[in-house]
């Protein structure tokens, strides 16, 4: 028996300068996200479309999603099989090809976890872990476009 699971968002675009949507020049890109007793996360569009560099944008928060929902699936496994991870870091990358008409998407999204362990002996299962978290993320599996991971491994000093 499968289980639903509900997520609610209110997003609200921020960036009437006062001439609405006039002209193409005529507003920002800014919006905020919210949802009930989170903190809210100000966003925009990709610089390269007008957007304000200092706010999220919807393909970084892609690309976050990705990286943080793989992590959390890993930590899972990890904790399962005894392997103890003293740190976790991804230095995560995502490719958007842009058609001639304006249209894109995703090609591919490349995870790079760098893993810590406690003990030289659990370095082994941390790939099959790797594997076995990419399996399960819910968010890897929802996507249209190839979700790779590298990662490494070391023990803690």
């Amino acid at each position: 028996m499968s289980k639903l699971h509900q997520y609610n968002t209110t997003l609200c675009w921020t960036g009437n300068t006062g001439k609405g949507t006039e002209t193409y020049r005529a507003y920002e890109r800014a919006y905020t996200v919210t949802t009930n007793g989170k903190p809210v996360i100000e966003g925009s569009s990709d610089p390269v479309f007008r957007g304000d560099p200092g706010k999220y944008n919807p393909e970084e928060m892609l690309v976050a999603a990705l990286s943080a929902c793989h992590m959390l699936s890993f930590l899972h496994f990890c904790s399962a099989s005894s392997v103890i991870v003293m740190e976790y870091s991804d230095a995560a990358s995502g490719t958007m090809e842009e058609a001639a008409d304006g249209n894109g998407r995703f090609t591919e999204v490349m995870l790079r976890p760098r893993v810590i362990v406690k003990e030289a002996s659990m370095i082994e299962k941390v790939n099959a872990l790797h594997d076995k978290a990419h399996q399960y993320c819910f968010i890897a599996n929802s996507c249209n476009f190839p979700v790779r991971h590298q990662p490494s491994c070391e023990v803690a000093s």
